[in-house]
């Protein structure tokens, strides 16, 4: 072994046995991500950084599909403006931090750091809109935002600032606002399943448990391995609320006053936790294959003599398929199997090997990320087959997911079905009165399990049907669990 190599570069803690610290392990190692000198705040690496990038280039492609277009927006926001809209400050109140001074001097009005935009986004759009004519106004804006979380902190998961979209429309009419705000909620549903591999449940959240301001807020919820589930998006019907209190109107087609109806949605990169947690193993990171912005690693096997000809050889694979963004890793002081254990942890999803005999017989080893299995390549069918081999995967890592989700949903007839549930850490399915008083009791009752979303797909009531905990008459069903 080189004398650069360490014993103790991998993943030391296992996946079944102590969750928080294996996913730690996976994002300081993979290089993901690191914790900042600020209590509570991140630092993404370049490793990071390049899915975020691949988050957003997928993502602004499907909303200027839907008309939205980009713009960016002030990251402080006047005390004020959230004062406009009593229930929006109210929920938001004890995350935000406050700028109170610039220099020696005291600032006439407090400050907000940016921990969303509604309010800043209605006083541009009361500037922007005039007529019917001017709708629908939608814009989207890619930052970061500040909320002073006081709950235990995780790398991705739950930090003070974090990165996200944040897409904010208005409509003319109701039913179009309340159309594409599902719209959206659908187009996180299959970012989550098409690209990240991760099965989600689109659903409404209670009154308890929506957006600060909204009538209704939608979400798509997945759940981990270990049992939490984890809200991976959420798009929010604000009806006229926010238009009224910042006096956003239009002159309609009557020739009268009009209030627009406003919607906002987002995710975070929290989805990046979602997928690190939900594939990643004990080697380290698995990357679902369509986000991932390297697909390929290829290594040399270097001997002696044979040296410069496999390397030359390599590099010309390395061109051949440009297309998959491939890595090289020729370094002459790690060992192959380092390497191998290397871009394992960092989640490149196909490997290539490529030694003497493999020169000779015009061929490499192909070696996949999820299941480890071994094929042998002629290089001439590599583009074919590497096309072939990422879809696999992505189904593989779907499936798997999907499984997951199937075995730890059960389905609770009355409480003591919910408490054992939450107690196996399950996604616990039931029928419910949907009253806040009763979402606080089994809160309490369940040591912090709470309701993850009403299923769009699954709100067949009965006659007769109670509620798990009070028996009350059900109004609805819906899932229950522990969540980040």
């Amino acid at each position: 072994m080189a004398t650069e190599e360490k014993k103790d570069v991998g993943i030391t803690a296992k996946k079944e046995e102590d969750m928080p610290e294996w996913f730690e392990q996976v994002c300081l190692k993979a290089e993901l991500a690191e914790f900042s000198d600020v209590k509570g705040c991140m630092v993404i690496r370049p490793n990071g950084y390049a899915i975020w990038e691949n988050l957003q280039e997928y993502f602004n492609k499907v909303i200027k599909s839907h008309g939205v277009r980009n713009a960016a927006f002030s990251l402080l926001i006047p005390e004020s403006y959230f004062k406009k809209e009593a229930e929006h400050a109210k929920g938001f109140s004890p995350e935000v931090a406050w700028v109170t001074e610039a220099g020696d001097s005291k600032l006439e009005e407090r400050l907000a750091v940016r921990p969303t935009s509604e309010t800043l986004i209605c006083k541009s759009f009361k500037k922007w809109l005039r007529s019917y004519r001017d709708l629908p106004i939608r814009v989207n804006q890619w930052c970061s935002v500040l909320r002073w979380e006081t709950k235990q902190t995780k790398l991705f998961l739950r930090s003070r600032e974090f990165w996200w979209q944040e897409g904010h429309c208005i409509y003319e009419t109701k039913e179009e606002c309340a159309n594409e705000t599902i719209l959206f909620l659908n187009e996180y549903k299959k970012l989550c399943e098409n690209i990240l591999a991760v099965p989600v449940i689109a659903g409404v959240k209670t009154q308890k448990e929506k957006f600060a301001g909204a009538v209704d807020t939608y979400t798509v919820e997945a759940l981990m391995p270990d049992g939490k589930a984890l809200q991976m998006g959420t798009s929010h019907f604000l009806g006229q609320g926010f238009m009224k209190s910042f006096e956003v109107q239009f002159l309609g087609k009557d020739e009268k006053m009009h209030y627009p109806f406003y919607n906002s949605w987002g995710f975070s990169t929290r989805l990046m936790g979602g997928l690190i947690m939900s594939h990643s193993d004990n080697k380290g990171l698995v990357l679902p294959p369509r986000i991932a912005p390297n697909k390929v690693v290829i290594i040399p096997i270097l001997i002696g003599k044979e040296t410069e000809k496999i390397v030359k050889k390599a590099e010309e694979i390395k061109e051949h398929l440009s297309e998959f963004n491939p890595l090289l890793d020729n370094r002459e002081e790690y060992t192959p199997g380092w390497k191998y254990n290397e871009w394992e942890m960092k989640g490149i999803p196909i490997r290539l090997e490529i030694g003497p005999k493999d020169v000779e017989k015009d061929q490499v080893v192909l070696v996949r990320r999820d299941t480890g299995e071994k094929d042998f390549v002629k290089i001439e069918d590599l583009k074919k087959k590497i096309p072939k081999v990422l879809d696999s995967m992505h189904e593989n890592l779907f499936l798997k997911a999907q499984k997951l989700l199937k075995q730890n949903t059960v389905v609770a007839k009355d409480f003591g079905d919910l408490v054992k549930g939450i107690r196996e850490k399950k996604l616990v399915k039931a029928k419910f009165c949907n009253e806040t008083e009763c979402e606080d009791w089994i809160k309490e009752k369940t040591e912090g399990a709470t309701t993850r979303c009403m299923p769009l797909d699954d709100q067949k009531i009965e006659e007769g049907d109670q509620c798990v905990h009070c028996k009350k008459p059900a109004k609805c069903i819906i899932y229950f669990s522990k969540s980040y």
